[in-house]
């Protein structure tokens, strides 16, 4: 795991839209989606940092041609072993 980038929507339906947008644009894997409340659903992927970077380019403009709202997202490069015990 080189990168670990999430993309947090307003909405389930945004959110499998911006997971598919991103599968389809790199090489990157789930490693899960959350839904946290009030219609909060974080997608979680990893892969290479060019791959994830571009995926999440990419899965930011997804969620609005679903309908949903893009609420955040981030890229978190060569992240800490520990971080890996809390996704």
């Amino acid at each position: 795991m080189s990168a670990i980038g999430l993309v947090e929507t307003r909405g389930l339906t945004a959110a499998i839209e911006a997971l598919d947008s991103m599968a389809k644009a790199a090489n990157i894997s789930l490693v899960d989606m959350k839904r946290v409340g009030s219609g909060l659903v974080t997608v979680i992927v990893e892969g290479d940092v060019a791959d994830v970077k571009s995926a999440v380019e990419i899965g930011r403009l997804a969620p609005e041609a679903a309908g949903g709202e893009l609420i955040s997202s981030n890229v978190i490069p060569r992240p800490h072993p520990e971080l890996k015990k809390i996704l």
